[in-house]
């Protein structure tokens, strides 16, 4: 059984940095894809970015590869997503997802089998 823990959500102004946290349970870390995905209300669930933990490939939604970066510590089994220039339409909660495989794209909800409880990120002047 995988556990996440998000944290590090909040209110920030638009142009404003936040990074949130994923804290993953032992050993999930050495051979799973851990992901960033995102919901607005009304809205479908959405991949934002993925960091495959055996060897570090990453992958980003074409809308924040140039102000997102997603990395991992593994003495802290934490995978954090540090996000820059924060715009209102990046607003929704934020979830960490975790899988041993995926079968078709990183950024399909589907592909998870393991979830956390989500982090509110709300981006408001």
């Amino acid at each position: 059984q995988v556990q996440l823990v998000e944290s590090g959500g909040g209110l920030v102004q638009p142009g404003g940095s936040l990074r949130l946290s994923c804290v993953v349970s032992e050993f999930a870390l050495e051979y799973h894809f851990i992901a960033w995905f995102r919901q607005a209300p009304g809205r479908e669930r959405e991949g934002v970015s993925c960091i495959a933990s055996s060897h570090g490939s990453t992958y980003y939604k074409d809308s924040v590869k140039d102000r997102f970066t997603i990395s991992m510590d593994r003495a802290k089994n934490t995978v954090y997503l540090q996000m820059n220039s924060l715009k209102p339409e990046d607003t929704a909660v934020y979830y960490c997802a975790a899988d041993r495989y995926i079968w078709s794209s990183w950024s399909e909800p589907d592909e998870y089998a393991y979830w956390g409880q989500g982090t509110q990120v709300t981006v408001s002047s």
